[in-house]
């Protein structure tokens, strides 16, 4: 076996950061929601945690300052100012709009509006839950710890649970949580996930560019009974819905597209947009979408 040798001390951080998140996986997810002094909302995605104790019930999870500009994140700010956070699950169903909230989106934009995702009040403490999420842990932060002041540098957010929701349908004939039913996932190296139930899939990093948002979407879109939130989130994910010229141009070149929509009512188009997006084709599913 040939092996390379990294020194920490003698590379970028940034190259570091991937290395590490390459070789250390699955990490489960912790979808924080959290709340500034204001009260408003803020929902992001952490794949630096994990359950710590049971007596008390710990969990601990980790929001980096970011490498390139040494800030922090809304979450930390939050964290420190109200001592109170909601550790949302992640499962398959609501990946997609997981992703979409990572975006880096302004102060005051809610997270939960962009993703499409619905605040649910939570019972002891102010953060919202995410209703869609299979479970929701209602917690106090008893303790930040700040592992460094450089880009890169964790800062430990230990929480303590006071609640715990749990989804009755992930519950099997002796009320344990089913690890099938749950259906979870976790993050890997660059965009890569895995899915307990199957094995690894391809999430695109919302990075490049702010995807429009679900809220955003057309309502024949967003109240449609056949694309799921996964496919809301792959729609939302784009930068801006295609213009006039675009969709006319894509009408123009693709008649074999077209001519099996021609007459189609909204719930065929719907269902015929859909087969791309399961092939993440976004764009022809956009178009398709756009032009009836």
């Amino acid at each position: 076996m040939s092996m390379m040798t990294i020194d920490p001390s003698q590379v970028t951080t940034a190259k570091l950061h991937g290395f590490m998140l390459g070789a250390i996986g699955p990490r489960p997810i912790a979808f924080a929601s959290t709340v500034d002094n204001q009260g408003n909302p803020n929902l992001s995605p952490f794949s630096f945690f994990n359950v710590f104790s049971a007596n008390p019930p710990i969990l601990i999870f980790s929001p980096a300052r970011r490498v390139r500009d040494n800030t922090t994140k809304h979450t930390l700010e939050n964290a420190k100012t109200t001592r109170e956070v909601v550790i949302n699950i992640v499962n398959y169903d609501i990946v997609q709009q997981m992703s979409l909230s990572s975006t880096e989106y302004p102060k005051d934009i809610d997270e939960f509006v962009k993703s499409g995702l619905t605040p649910l009040h939570s019972e002891k403490v102010k953060p919202f839950r995410v209703k869609e999420s299979p479970v929701q842990f209602e917690c106090k932060v008893n303790e930040v710890v700040a592992l460094g002041e450089e880009g890169g540098a964790g800062n430990l957010i230990i929480c303590e649970v006071l609640l715990m929701h749990i989804d009755k349908e992930i519950l099997d004939e002796n009320n344990k949580i089913d690890q099938h039913k749950i259906d979870q996932v976790a993050r890997m190296g660059g965009n890569w996930y895995t899915r307990a139930n199957l094995g690894m899939f391809e999430v695109p990093k919302p990075l490049s560019s702010i995807g429009i948002g679900v809220d955003l979407l057309p309502d024949s879109i967003k109240k449609s009974t056949i694309l799921t939130g996964n496919d809301l989130g792959k729609l939302a994910n784009k930068a801006e819905i295609p213009k006039k010229e675009e969709v006319l141009e894509f009408v123009n070149n693709h008649s074999d597209i077209m001519d099996k929509i021609e007459g189609a009512n909204l719930i065929e188009i719907h269902k015929f947009a859909k087969q791309y997006l399961d092939i993440d084709d976004i764009d022809t599913a956009w178009n398709i979408l756009a032009a009836k």
